[in-house]
């Protein structure tokens, strides 16, 4: 079968593979499609943190069975995965923490990944989602990531919640925040992607980054009180220090987005508002089944935000120019 190998920053390449032998504990899966997201456009960059080369990249997939042990599943069921392999028995894992696992594999991050023909997984990991569009099964574990954070973030209803980056991540965070009732205002440096975020029912205001007034207009959007959750959903450095003078007295910032670099914001400002600081890793099986959930139901239609397909063959020769568009918002590579 074919894989593509990231065997280095910026550099892709197609290889020849044997199939995978299925093992006991495991399932074998086809691949119909693959998201494209910010780790795998960090690790071709080389600034993707716990990473090594080469690797498989892929972890936003849609797949059909074709054999294993996992249960209820028959060869030619859609279904999806979630993508990090947990130990089950660190301290994380045992008080039910399993996507901040100490020993965390992640596939396509720290093991081989999903851009290839044919993947083995662990069957506990796969979730049945017979009936769903492969575009849209292929969106789950983004939008598990968003609803992840906004249960972190604890949201409110009517709390007025910040939501810096209108990347894929960032857009999926807006629609959890607002079906958490919450009022969402949005920042980016992109006008493009500010567009996109101005389209989801409970975003209430939008704002460039580069607006040397900003702060004055979050405050004027929030009646003096500035946000009370700021989620960051950039994973860029400058972003997320900035962002801490956006958070209220009494708020909570909650880090989605992840960089490489140490974080800096000014001690006292964050300890006179009694601040709250979080992070946000992965996802668990309680936030997949919450979006597949209100995906069959109709409330979210992750699909929406594909702006780019791609077919599996062409990936190594457009990669570079694809992920370089400053008006993608979401990529999909076909295996049809």
């Amino acid at each position: 079968m074919r894989i593509i190998s990231c065997i280095k920053p910026g550099k892709l390449e197609y290889r020849d593979v044997p199939e995978p032998v299925c093992l006991p504990g495991y399932s074998i899966i086809k691949i119909r499609r693959i998201g494209i997201c910010g780790t795998d456009i960090h690790a071709f960059g080389g600034t993707q943190p716990y990473f090594s080369y080469p690797r498989v990249l892929g972890h936003e997939l849609a797949a059909e069975f074709v054999e294993g042990d996992a249960p209820r599943l028959r060869k030619g069921d859609m279904v999806t995965i979630i993508p990090y392999q947990h130990c089950g028995r660190c301290i994380a894992c045992r008080s039910g923490h399993t996507n901040c696992c100490q020993h965390m594999q992640v596939i396509g991050v720290h093991i081989d990944g999903g851009m290839a023909d044919l993947l083995m997984v662990p069957s506990r990991l796969l979730l049945s989602a017979e009936g769903l569009d492969p575009d849209r099964l292929a969106l789950v574990e983004p939008f598990a990531i968003a609803a992840h954070g906004v249960r972190r973030a604890a949201v409110l209803s009517q709390e007025n919640v910040l939501v810096v980056g209108a990347g894929p991540i960032g857009l999926a965070t807006m629609e959890m925040a607002a079906i958490a009732g919450a009022d969402v205002l949005a920042i980016d440096v992109n006008d493009n992607r500010l567009a996109w975020a101005k389209k989801i029912e409970g975003v209430k205001a939008t704002f460039n980054a580069l607006d040397e007034h900003l702060e004055e207009r979050l405050r004027d959007a929030t009646d003096g009180d500035m946000p009370t959750v700021v989620i960051d959903a950039t994973g860029n450095l400058d972003a997320i220090n900035n962002a801490f003078r956006f958070m209220s007295h009494a708020g909570r910032y909650v880090l989605v987005g992840l960089q490489k670099g140490d974080i800096t914001f000014n001690h006292p400002e964050f300890h006179k508002r009694e601040g709250t600081l979080l992070s946000s890793r992965n996802a668990t099986r309680k936030d997949f089944d919450w979006v597949l959930e209100h995906i069959r139901a109709g409330r979210i239609t992750p699909e929406k935000y594909i702006t780019h397909h791609i077919h599996f063959n062409d990936i190594v020769e457009e990669f570079p120019a694809l992920i370089a568009d400053a008006n993608i918002v979401k990529a999909m590579i076909s295996l049809d």
